[in-house]
């Protein structure tokens, strides 16, 4: 078992010299009897709020539930705020969210008994630990089990039908029957709770090692269909000759891919629900049936989603877009340079890679072998090629208007050489792109006879086009094509 940080030591000493019991309880010990990394840390005491502030005067206590926020010294930022909550019991859940009245407990198991799974009921001091429902024993089992009945447990705050998939998901556990049972009796109490709670849920079990075996969870527990019912209209909806998997196996696999390659959470969700129109827009059926713009109808389907559980508006309009245009057409030998950037304008130079992970795993979620065949290392390259800034004139610190000036002459095919001879000059070393420098090679280039200013400049342009090749060659070879 992984030691307690000092920083909570030294808050469970404190306490104690004043006279009052601390625990570390929760998540915490769970994390440290798994050997895992706790993501905070939280202490139980009898001390109330208004004693903690007195012990502890670097705190602040903002809420109606007992819990007192300390502030450390600590460089973990992990460590920086440690709750202490006073021992209390919960009562009158009647919203499914939170207790419409919270009074003080008067022992430790008392508080242990209101808390959501035996898992997490498990509180340490020093090397004793309090484990009054058997909290030890369901880690070596993998099992997430509710405290007491499980339907009192998911009647009084219905998230926790949430966090138990989120749970299970995360670290590999399964539910136990009974509580499994309960949570499937109970699924349409998810109604009562917040999108945005619902959503952070959803986000951590996407964003879980396992996140594929996470949704076919949560549609077996039967809450899917109070969060995404669009994704799970997939199930069992079998699709053409191009793909191993129905609908449903499909999405999962792809976000399973983008899983495992450690992708975004924009990317994950992107890759479950790419193809969520498919079932809405599927014509005929066995190894010729179509899906004529699922992308389209698909990208609105995920904008109403999200907008549903509250998702910030930046991450649903990348989200939509990517799956607008995933299924983009790319022919090596049909598909212009132009086509390319009007991609690129629609979708974002920034978010060009993206929607290249999307349809990588699109395809591995499709039963293909490889991932980025050859047509997409040549898309890659296309996209970066458009994007380098082109060699020209324009890259210097002084333009035609300057030269003019300069020179007191008015335009003509004078100014171009002179412009093609600094910048073949820039080319060889960058470090000459300063407006001083380059003024003064202007007035000696405009001092130079007709004839060789025009072969510098035909030599300038010669070494230019060789530059170009070469980082179209460099370019070609980052990516493997011809």
């Amino acid at each position: 078992m992984k030691a307690i940080p000092k920083e909570v030591q030294e808050i469970g000493e404190t306490l104690e010299k004043q006279g009052f019991e601390a625990y570390v309880v929760g998540g915490c010990v769970r994390d440290l009897l798994l050997g895992r990394e706790p993501e905070d840390w939280d202490v139980t005491t009898q001390a109330r709020p208004e004693e903690l502030q007195k012990i502890f005067p670097e705190s602040f206590y903002e809420n109606k539930f007992f819990t007192v926020t300390v502030l450390t010294q600590s460089q973990n930022p992990k460590l920086k705020e440690i709750e202490i909550t006073t021992y209390r019991s919960d009562h009158k859940y009647t919203d499914r969210r939170r207790p419409e009245e919270v009074k003080y407990a008067q022992t430790l198991q008392e508080d242990l008994s209101r808390r959501d799974f035996t898992v997490n009921a498990i509180a340490l001091r020093g090397k004793e630990i309090i484990d009054p429902f058997g909290g030890q024993e369901d880690l070596k089992a993998k099992i997430i089990r509710a405290v007491g009945e499980p339907e009192a447990r998911f009647q009084e705050d219905a998230l926790r039908m949430m966090r138990a998939a989120r749970l299970a998901t995360q670290l590999g556990f399964f539910i136990e029957p009974k509580t499994k049972e309960a949570i499937q009796k109970n699924a349409a109490l998810l109604q009562e709770i917040s999108k945005e709670r619902i959503r952070d849920e959803f986000c951590k079990i996407v964003m879980a090692k396992q996140a594929m075996a996470g949704i076919e969870l949560l549609r077996e527990l039967k809450l899917l269909s109070f969060i995404a019912p669009e994704l799970e209209e997939g199930y069992e909806v079998s699709q053409n000759k191009h793909h191993k998997y129905t609908v449903w196996e499909h999405n999962l696999r792809s976000l399973q891919y983008a899983t495992e390659q450690n992708w975004s959470l924009e990317v994950r969700l992107a890759a479950l629900l790419h193809d969520v129109a498919k079932p809405r827009v599927k014509q005929g059926d066995g190894p010729d049936s179509t899906f004529y713009n699922h992308e389209a109808l698909g990208s609105r389907m995920a904008r109403d989603l999200m907008a549903r559980l509250k998702f910030p508006r930046k991450q649903i309009e990348l989200i939509s877009d990517l799956i607008r245009y995933h299924m983009f057409y790319y022919n090596v030998d049909e598909v212009t340079e132009s086509s390319v950037r009007r991609l690129i304008r629609k979708v974002g130079a920034e978010h060009m890679q993206d929607l290249l992970y999307l349809r990588m795993a699109d395809r591995i979620g499709s039963g293909v072998p490889k991932a980025q065949p050859y047509r997409l290392r040549h898309w890659q390259y296309m996209i970066e090629k458009v994007s380098q800034d082109p060699i020209s004139p324009g890259m210097l610190a002084v333009n035609g208007n300057d030269i003019m000036k300069l020179g007191n002459i008015e335009p003509g095919p004078k100014i171009g050489q002179v412009l093609d001879v600094l910048l073949g000059e820039v080319l060889e070393d960058p470090k000459k792109n300063e407006k001083d420098y380059l003024e003064q090679r202007v007035k000696e280039f405009l001092s130079l006879p007709e004839k060789e200013l025009q072969e510098l400049a035909k030599k300038a342009r010669q070494e230019r086009d060789q530059v170009e090749t070469q980082r179209d060659e460099t370019t070609k070879q980052k990516y493997w094509v011809k």
